[in-house]
């Protein structure tokens, strides 16, 4: 790595930086003064920006000023601080959720404030939770920061902004002291602004900096950055690709002694889509390169079947296959799949459960390390270091963007041995438009399974108002009298186990209560592996009518007979996960529905989600839309390093560089390969182990 940004030096030789800071910056991904200096603010904050708060509008974020007229402690499962501002033109709230005693103390009565923050609609008019604050004289305001823009980070508990702010500028002085060597060559540069420039810009925009450039991505400085990262990504996926090419793997050979007969026990055929995808994967397998494809195909495309296709052709020539699912729902439901599939052909396969332990795993480890079992299904853990492979040709991994780059090429290295590469099949039921697919998944070939298996009807999706809930309720009721089953998804603004479970357990409970004699059951991710089994077979069983479970459910659950779908609080969710989870439904041969149920006021952009939904059952078509309103974040459901944890790019935002980013990234690697290796460590610092550093 070119030392320009200081990768060298620790994070702890800052001032200030004991040993629990170091700690918390570590929770961050920040080791190095490196790391600090592409630590990129998420939003600015105009702070001179002041409103009455009759002329406040939610979702702004603003400086407010007025007279605490009331405060009150509300005690409830956590207690809340609300203290009522009052300018003369209207009543707003300031809400702590989190709050000590010097807190309290200092915000009294008749105290004068000025809050900074969001506006919120709360349940009692306008109001700031959480709001940075400062008591100033009666009715005078505060000085304003003359119209600089404030940056803000992203943090972690404990670590305030100020802290990061006065981090940053020991780091950038020391930037500027030093004066790095660029990495890009001169002739690339252009008009672009030089490196120590474009970091002092982004994280201490000057006074006169036009806040719309900055907010549109259009200013040079970060125009230069984006650039940078974009190709410094390419580059990583293009190096990626070439180290793979250069390995070597087993070549399989499709000898049809497991596939024909395994064909002819099905009780369908293949569609179009699959068999041409399959011969895709064939045309691969049969080279001693290390096959590296995704496959994507909509929810109930038939995705597992074509993987089930890949692991024949690798069991017919004596090899081992593993499967890996992100969750043990999953993994579970595909070893069940496999199994019926599978022993017929006398395979054995196996199920890497995190339940089992002690002897039972070890004797379970020792059988996988010997041969004896064929196909090896379960979660990241069977990459532990106790699970060693006899003879590991292929991996196949579901849910692809649950994992991450790294971790996926990190266990596509465990399966390495005798200088042989396991092939590698990836596949997603979330769809990529093309152009972005380009440059997250520029190391893989791709596959599309673009053709739905006969006899799946299309879902009905209705969104209706929280209010209509017991119509909904009513509707439930009827739908299980007729024999259908039905899933109650409860979603939470927060993303929490312990809370999602109590929600989940509550609204069974109430359910329960309204609908008795059907049977509720319940599932959410507290329950123990055993516990959850045990629910989802009692509801493929239909001992259970109605399963009221958290997300846990988005992906894996295969249950025919169930036939309608309830979404609470549908607003809260991206399309993405919507759309798995509407997926749940229509797997068999009844008419099925799905109900968005929303709680009002709604935003435009949930309005605009939630629209989509009622107008597509096409997976492609929703990502698009989801890009377009959320962003690719959404799209790959939560960021992960090395997946598109991008620092200043903005795919849907810098798609219209993809082309240029791929030109320059061959010329930098045909004619300045060194350049090429020090942008990538530079602004992906866990991928070049993994290219052959």
């Amino acid at each position: 790595m070119n030392s320009r940004l200081f990768n060298h030096i620790p994070i702890k030789n800052l001032s200030g930086v004991g040993p629990a800071l170091e700690q918390k910056l570590h929770k961050l991904g920040l080791n190095t003064i490196q790391d600090l200096l592409l630590h990129f603010p998420f939003r600015y904050e105009n702070r001179a920006l002041t409103s009455k708060i009759a002329d406040v509008k939610v979702g702004q974020h603003i400086s407010i000023e007025g007279e605490i007229v009331q405060k009150q402690i509300i005690a409830g499962r956590r207690k809340m601080l609300v203290c009522t501002l009052s300018d003369g033109t209207g009543l707003a709230n300031l809400r702590f959720m989190y709050f000590n005693v010097g807190i309290q103390n200092s915000l009294r009565q008749g105290e004068w404030v000025r809050a900074y923050g969001e506006i919120k609609q709360g349940k009692r008019g306008v109001e700031i939770i959480h709001p940075q604050y400062q008591l100033i004289r009666h009715q005078a305001s505060l000085q304003t920061d003359d119209g600089q823009l404030t940056p803000v980070y992203p943090t972690t508990e404990g670590m305030t902004q100020t802290v990061l702010r006065k981090l940053i500028t020991q780091a950038l002085l020391l930037l500027k002291r030093n004066q790095p060597e660029e990495i890009l060559p001169t002739n690339l540069m252009q008009a672009m602004p030089d490196i120590v420039t474009a970091l002092s810009t982004i994280h201490q925009p000057p006074v006169d900096i036009d806040p719309a450039l900055i907010d549109s991505g259009e200013h040079p400085a970060q125009k230069r950055l984006i650039f940078e990262e974009l190709l410094a990504y390419q580059l990583s996926m293009q190096l990626t690709k070439n180290y793979n090419q250069d390995q070597q793997a087993y070549p399989l050979i499709a000898s049809q002694k497991l596939i024909s007969p395994f064909l002819a026990q099905l009780p369908f055929s293949l569609t179009d889509a699959q068999k041409r995808v399959t011969e895709e994967i064939e045309q691969d397998l049969k080279y001693p390169v290390p096959m590296m494809r995704l496959v994507q195909g909509d929810v109930g495309s038939g995705k597992t079947m074509v993987a089930a296709m890949a692991a024949l052709m690798a069991i017919e020539n004596g090899k081992q296959v593993v499967l890996m699912a992100p969750t043990e729902i999953l993994a579970e439901q595909h070893y069940l799949n496999f199994k019926k599939w599978f022993e017929p052909l006398n395979i054995t396969l196996d199920w890497v459960s995190g339940r089992l332990q002690g002897k039972a795993k070890q004797a379970q480890f020792d059988a996988i390390t010997r041969g004896e079992i064929t196909m090896i299904i379960g979660t990241h853990a069977i990459f532990y270091d106790k699970a060693q492979f006899a003879d590991l040709a292929l991996v196949i991994i579901d849910e692809q963007h649950r994992f991450g780059v790294n971790q996926r090429l990190s266990l596509w290295q465990k399966g390495v041995k005798n200088e042989r590469c396991p092939h590698q099949l990836i596949m997603t039921a979330t769809p990529i438009p093309r152009t972005l697919a380009m440059t997250i998944y520029a190391d893989l070939a791709i596959s599309i399974i673009d053709e739905l298996p006969p006899g799946r009807t299309p879902i009905t999706t209705v969104v209706i108002a929280n209010t209509r809930r017991l119509e909904i309720i009513e509707r439930v009721k009827q739908a299980c009298k007729h024999g259908s089953q039905v899933y109650w998804v409860c979603t939470l603004v927060e993303e929490s186990e312990t809370l999602d479970a109590q929600a989940a357990e509550n609204l069974a409970q109430e359910l329960q209560a309204y609908l008795a004699p059907i049977n509720v059951g319940l599932i959410h991710g507290r329950m123990k592996p055993a516990e959850k089994q045990q629910i989802m077979q009692s509801f493929k069983d239909n001992q259970i009518q109605l399963l009221v479970a958290t997300t846990v459910i988005e992906v894996g659950v295969d249950v025919s007979n169930a036939s309608l779908m309830i979404i609470e609080n549908a607003e809260r969710l991206g399309l993405s996960q919507l759309h798995q989870l509407r997926g749940r439904v229509g797997r068999g041969s009844a008419v099925s529905h799905c109900v968005l149920l929303y709680q009002a006021p709604l935003s435009k952009t949930a309005q605009s989600r939630l629209q989509v939904m009622r107008d597509s059952n096409d997976g492609f078509v929703i990502a698009q839309k989801d890009m377009e309103i959320r962003g690719i974040g959404e799209i790959l459901g939560t960021k992960q390093i090395g997946t598109a944890d991008f620092k200043v790019v903005d795919l849907v935002r810098d798609q219209h560089l993809i082309g240029q980013i791929q030109r320059v990234s061959h010329y930098l690697l045909d004619h300045h390969p060194q350049s090429a290796r020090q942008l990538v460590d530079c602004w992906l610092p866990d991928r070049e182990k993994y290219i052959n550093a």
